[in-house]
């Protein structure tokens, strides 16, 4: 999700609520204790320099059971980062302390937030000698394409 989309979001909804992966929900006192551009600079296996950018949003719950950050809050939050930080309409990565602390997409759907997981992966297969999935055949299905002049009694064997 970018952040224009949040902000679209926003001031239609009455409550935020975060959703995990596992179908559990972020407590309803939570905090956004961070909105911020996180950059990224690096140097694939392959030897590709990249760059990155996405903006975090940093949940995180306290004591403070009578809390609830209203959508409001939470825009002009947003608001107040992009005039001083600078923020662009970019992708969104959610970070939420568990027993790490994870990091997540961001999607929307029936009134709530949804935490995506997020997966590592290797940007330079064709680099690293990672071998190329092949794509499995049934050798009992190779008589039966179009192309195919080998059938039973064929001659081809």
């Amino acid at each position: 999700m970018k952040l224009s989309e949040i902000k679209s979001l926003l001031p239609q909804i009455d409550h935020v609520r975060f959703q995990l992966p596992d179908g559990s929900y972020v407590p309803e006192h939570f905090h956004i204790t961070e909105v911020g551009l996180i950059e990224k600079n690096f140097i694939d296996c392959g030897g590709t320099v990249r760059k990155e950018a996405v903006i975090n949003f940093q949940l995180w719950q306290a004591e403070d059971y009578d809390h609830r950050l209203a959508p409001e809050k939470l825009l002009n939050i947003i608001e107040l980062s992009e005039k001083i930080i600078g923020l662009g309409d970019l992708e969104i990565e959610v970070e939420y302390q568990q027993e790490t602390i994870g990091k997540y997409g961001l999607n929307y759907e029936n009134g709530i937030f949804l935490l995506t997981p997020t997966q590592t992966d290797c940007l330079a297969k064709d680099k690293c000698g990672i071998p190329v999935k092949k794509e499995k055949i049934r050798l009992s299905a190779l008589g039966k394409s179009k192309n195919s002049s080998c059938t039973p009694g064929g001659g081809c064997c």
